[in-house]
């Protein structure tokens, strides 16, 4: 297991992490996906459990009573007397002080119907665990990826304003030179330095988005906070694995929530037949062993002679007449039936749209993305025309801040669209059902 490895070799280290471990360390991790894995599980014992209801069930008792009073019962007289008149009783204990009894039950369902249907709705229902945890696994996957990108954009918004601080600084000093050789005004350093102060604010801003995204990103993940990792993936090598014309002609795969919607609908189905087999009867065998034993005191109870007797029958329940009760449930059973059908054409009508917008977005994201790495491109032209112009003394610093203020625009667009164009990718993919 990846956890296993990473936190026993490189433990209170910064562990390098690629987008595909990512994502493997998040289906092991992530507390959804570890859930859904649970009940799995727990629809196993489901199964076990109404299979078992059809094995024989087996029970035994052991009892000993002491009467602390012992009841007595009117009995005729003239038994004991002849001589006695008619009418006249007795009391007669005819109860042991002490007694004694061992009793082992065997019970064996002969037929019951909703066994059978009960067996195979724990099946089906294992089923959609299975369809759910796979139905989970995509969300972790999508939410993992996202915040991946979000992670990779946010440290290349930090290195831009970063940089962007640097060559904000070596202008300051140049100029701050100029000035007191008195060849700039006082106003050019003050710009400069206005505009150092703006980008400082940026800076901070920016190392704050990547704290936080980088926590979004672990807690994606199933990572402890306070585990340092790192990112080896770039943003700018992973814009190559777009492959936006092979992922626009895709058809597509089955979406999981169709299967969702198929496995409850044989779920109902089950009930329904459930429901309507409550008409047929229901038939049991049983089988009773005891042995019993009389004592006047406690000690003679268990040394004396012990009666033993045994049963053994068979019970047919037949349903007459319960109120209407199981006709209104298989009402509601063909309803929820029919509300399911409607369900899952509605479901299918949404998929799509979303396969018609996802592959619009990305169309749309991939053209934005050449707009902004062209503007990139040439904003990184004029920065550096003004910039040799203002050391040549044929431009103004006011060139060089308007023109670095244009390039940092530029790239954080660009970046923005970059990371929107990986969003529509996820967004596609999943709207396909290849996403993985």
């Amino acid at each position: 297991m990846l956890n296993g490895y990473w936190f026993t070799t490189t433990e209170a280290q910064e562990i390098p992490f690629t987008l595909e471990e990512s994502v493997t360390y998040a289906l092991e991790n992530n507390a959804d996906a570890r859930n859904a894995r649970l009940e799995i599980e727990a629809a196993r014992g489901l199964v076990g459990e109404r299979r078992a209801e059809g094995l024989p069930q087996i029970n035994t008792s052991v009892s000993a009573t002491k009467n602390l009073i012992v009841p007595i019962s009117p009995f005729p007289a003239m038994f004991f007397d002849p001589d006695a008149p008619e009418g006249e009783f007795i009391g007669v204990q005819f109860s042991p002080e002490y007694s004694a009894g061992l009793t082992a039950t065997v019970s064996q369902m002969i037929f019951n119907g909703s066994y059978f249907i009960g067996l195979q709705a724990a099946k089906t229902y294992k089923q959609l665990a299975e369809v759910d945890r796979e139905f989970t696994e995509l969300e972790v996957i999508e939410n993992v990826k996202k915040a991946y990108y979000s992670v990779l954009v946010s440290e290349e918004r930090e290195t831009l304003v970063r940089a962007n601080l640097g060559r904000i600084d070596t202008l300051l000093r140049e100029t701050q030179i100029l000035f007191d050789e008195g060849f700039v005004e006082k106003i050019d350093v003050t710009r400069i330095r206005v505009q150092r102060n703006n980008i400082q604010t940026e800076l901070d801003k920016a190392s704050t988005a990547k704290t936080v995204s980088l926590r979004l990103l672990k807690l994606q993940m199933g990572m402890p906070e306070d585990q340092d990792i790192q990112l080896v993936d770039e943003i700018t090598a992973l814009e190559s694995l777009l492959d936006a014309d092979r992922l626009l002609m895709e058809e597509g795969q089955p979406r999981v929530e169709v299967e969702q919607i198929n496995t409850n609908y044989e779920l109902a189905t089950l009930d329904l037949k459930n429901n309507q087999i409550q008409y047929m009867p229901r038939l049991d065998a049983n089988y009773t062993f005891q042995r019993n034993a009389f004592g006047g005191s406690f000690s003679n109870l268990w040394s004396g002679d012990w009666f033993t007797g045994s049963i053994l029958g068979v019970t047919l329940q037949i349903p007459i007449f319960d109120g209407l009760t199981k006709k209104y449930k298989i009402q509601q059973n063909r309803v929820q039936l029919r509300q399911l059908e409607v369900q899952k054409e509605f479901t299918l009508q949404n998929i799509a749209l979303e396969k018609f917008q996802a592959r619009q977005n990305l169309t749309n994201s991939l053209k934005a993305l050449d707009v902004q790495r062209e503007n990139r491109d040439m904003a990184m032209e004029v920065f550096d025309m003004a910039k040799i112009k203002y050391q040549e003394g044929v431009g103004s610093n006011l060139e060089v801040v308007e023109a670095d203020t244009a390039l940092k625009e530029a790239e954080t667009n660009y970046f923005s669209a970059l990371y929107d164009a990986f969003i529509a990718k996820v967004d596609l993919e999943k709207a396909l059902g290849i996403l993985k």
